[in-house]
């Protein structure tokens, strides 16, 4: 997730549409190929709609135009930003694919009808786990919710069983998390989800008494490394290419995997989705089906992105423990309800 310094702006977003001009902010347009592009320059090239990493998708966008010679124009931004500026669009939208990093956007997105059915074939090349109930979108990459922990500072023994016990006053002014980000938000959606409103309410509650709050998963992640925190709720991913790099900003930090299908073992699904509108819906559709296949799988597992590849027949990073040991709970990604998240997160004062 990258730093958003926009929290109250998301909030708002996602309880109602904000105008184009506010979701459009910040957003980049990048063609395959190298260097810069937009849809006026290029008009048979398709339009991206970007939430993932930029550098990922780059990847990913370059392995597809090399196998089938589209062009891709990418205009990147936050999941809610770009999701908010395609309602706002709606049928005159430019953009064919979008592609997020957590699934509540493309909820927001789906319960608007603005995406096309997902070709059967993209559908069949990933586990029905991480593609929604209705078929209108298609997971292509995925994170483990984890615990960052210091290792100088908490004994395994003393790890939280739960992600739910990080409420109990014990924690007070030891953890940290990052609620303006849409990784957090969708980690509550999944808590809402299996747990239900009322019990998220009071946790989220026992978070704003307990919790530090930081920008980002990395600042989260500095902090526990610098024994500023004890803990914190994060990605694992955050951790792992840190560690693939220098490891600076994780040389005392050990993640912590909640699994039992505790909401805290949430794996969030990255989606890709073809625009209802679209003028270019084949080449669209066959984006989506190179990200689900074991080509574009291969390109994710590798890259420096240490996010999990969740193609049936694809591979992931030897260094990540593999996703089928970490007893995620069962979710459809079509029920997390982001608005509902945003509303209880406010309710708490946690945006």
């Amino acid at each position: 997730m990258r730093v958003l310094g926009r929290a109250t702006a998301v909030a708002a977003a996602l309880a109602a549409c904000v105008t184009v001009a506010a979701c459009g902010g910040g957003s980049t347009e990048a063609g395959s190929g190298g260097g810069s592009t937009s849809a006026a320059a290029d008009k048979d090239a398709l339009t991206l709609y970007n939430a993932q990493h930029e550098d990922l998708m780059k990847l990913m966008v370059d392995g597809f135009t090399k196998q089938t010679g589209i062009k891709v124009t990418m205009r990147s931004g936050e999941d809610f930003e770009l999701a908010n500026q395609l309602v706002q669009e709606g049928s005159a939208s430019p953009a064919d694919v979008f592609v997020t990093e957590n699934s509540p956007a493309m909820t927001l997105v789906d319960s608007k009808n603005l995406f096309a059915k997902v070709d059967a074939t993209s559908l069949q090349q990933v586990p029905a786990r991480y593609a929604p109930s209705d078929g209108d979108w298609v997971g292509f990459a995925a994170r483990s919710t984890v615990f960052a922990y210091n290792s100088k500072q908490v004994q395994k023994a003393d790890l939280p069983a739960s992600l739910l016990d990080l409420a109990d006053p014990k924690w007070k002014g030891k953890i940290g998390i990052s609620p303006g980000g849409a990784d957090f938000q969708a980690i509550v959606s999944a808590v809402l989800a299996l747990k239900g409103e009322a019990a998220t309410a009071q946790w989220l509650k026992g978070l704003k008494d307990n919790a530090k709050i930081y920008q980002g998963n990395t600042t989260v992640m500095k902090a526990v490394n610098s024994g500023e925190i004890a803990g914190g709720v994060i990605y694992h991913y955050y951790w792992y290419k840190d560690r693939a790099e220098s490891g600076a900003n994780s040389k005392d930090v050990e993640l912590h995997f909640f699994g039992n299908q505790d909401p805290g073992a949430f794996v969030s699904v990255s989606g890709a989705g073809v625009l209802r509108s679209s003028k270019k819906a084949a080449q669209a559709q066959q984006l989506v089906q190179y990200l689900t296949s074991p080509e574009g799988q291969k390109v994710l597992a590798d890259s420096a992105a240490m996010e999990y590849t969740v193609g049936t027949k694809a591979q992931a990073n030897p260094a990540l423990k593999p996703l089928a040991d970490l007893d995620a709970p069962t979710l459809d990604p079509a029920k997390l309800n982001g608005a509902k998240v945003v509303e209880l997160m406010q309710g708490a004062s946690l945006l």
